[in-house]
């Protein structure tokens, strides 16, 4: 099992790498809500995104003479995974589902990571990503269910409280768990009586539906705002679903409406250009679902959008996501 001790090692195994993003106020929302609000900018990371932390923690503890790595992504591990790669010397294989935004396969490409695009689904990425491992010997690092990866994205939490110890809420993206779970395990362990928030899209939110099951459960993938949220769990999950089940304290839905109006706010209030997945924490605390009670804190999870949908959302227009409209509305400070 993971512990405190697991995630002191990633922060030193990354250091230089993918550490010390800046926690910065936002004197808006701080305003609105009458509690200091912080965001951890993990979108400032060199790919652009938190998963460079797990990514990197994964591919340096990998043994020598491997062929390779694999792994299924919805952009950002992806993104991760082949950066940390290169820095190896590795080849790396990201596998896709058709739902994943064009940007993200393109900025994996960039790296140098080969893209395989492979049905509708996380499960059918991942079940090429597994293909791989079986067939041409690739080492598979899971985007979210890997104890180096949690690892290395628990950093996030030593950092913040390193930086804000009275910090008593953390409000954290939820997708498949990676991320929450390793949060939580950090803060958790350091002070015990923080409270841990994980938030998700209201379309295919997986693990907090296999939370409230009881067990990890499919869920139907839809295209959303939220994107880097989509995909299931695994239905074999041995880490991320337990930790997520334990240690979160809440776990709160947000609409297609409630992302659209916080990114607006993110980038009107505090100029920050942020993908959906990473405001769900502001969604929520827009929307009244989540009422602050003293200092908070949210993680800003990565940049990588597409641009052209960005200045639809920031410019009030209508946004469409397959056959769900979202109805644009400018930005009204309230």
């Amino acid at each position: 099992m993971l512990d405190l001790a697991d995630i002191f090692s990633a922060q030193n195994l990354i250091k230089g790498h993918a550490d010390h993003t800046p926690l910065v106020p936002s004197p808006f929302l701080s305003d609105k809500f009458g509690h200091d609000i912080w965001l951890k900018l993990e979108n400032m990371q060199p790919i652009g995104a938190f998963k460079l932390r797990g990514a990197i923690n994964a591919v340096m503890n990998l043994p020598e003479g491997i062929k390779g790595v694999t792994c299924c992504s919805t952009g950002n591990h992806g993104r991760g995974v082949a950066y940390a790669a290169r820095l190896k010397g590795l080849r790396a294989v990201i596998c896709m589902s058709e739902l994943v935004p064009k940007t993200k396969v393109e900025g994996i490409q960039q790296i140098g990571g080969e893209v395989w695009v492979k049905g509708r689904s996380q499960d059918d990425a991942m079940a090429e990503s597994r293909r791989l491992c079986a067939e041409e010997g690739l080492v598979e690092i899971s985007p979210f269910d890997d104890a180096h990866v949690i690892a290395g994205q628990g950093t996030i939490g030593l950092e913040i409280l390193a930086a804000r110890p009275d910090i008593e809420t953390l409000l954290v993206p939820l997708s498949g768990g990676g991320l929450a779970g390793g949060i939580a395990l950090a803060a958790k362990a350091i002070k015990p009586s923080i409270r841990l928030v994980g938030i998700s899209m209201d379309r295919g939110a997986a693990m907090h539906e296999s939370i409230k099951a009881g067990h990890p459960v499919d869920v139907v993938e839809v295209p959303s705002l939220a994107d880097s949220l989509g995909g299931g769990i695994g239905m074999d999950n041995e880490l991320s679903f337990a930790l997520c089940r334990d240690l979160l304290d809440e776990t709160i839905l947000v609409t297609e409406e409630e992302i659209y109006r916080a990114m607006q706010c993110l980038y009107y209030e505090d100029r920050i250009v942020a993908e959906g997945a990473c405001v769900v924490g502001i969604a929520a605390m827009l929307a009244g679902k989540f009422t602050p009670r003293g200092p908070l804190a949210t993680v800003i999870t990565g940049r990588n959008l597409d641009m052209n949908l960005f200045t639809q959302i920031i410019s009030g227009q209508n946004v469409q996501l397959g056959d769900y409209l979202i109805e644009g509305t400018s930005y009204v400070r309230t």
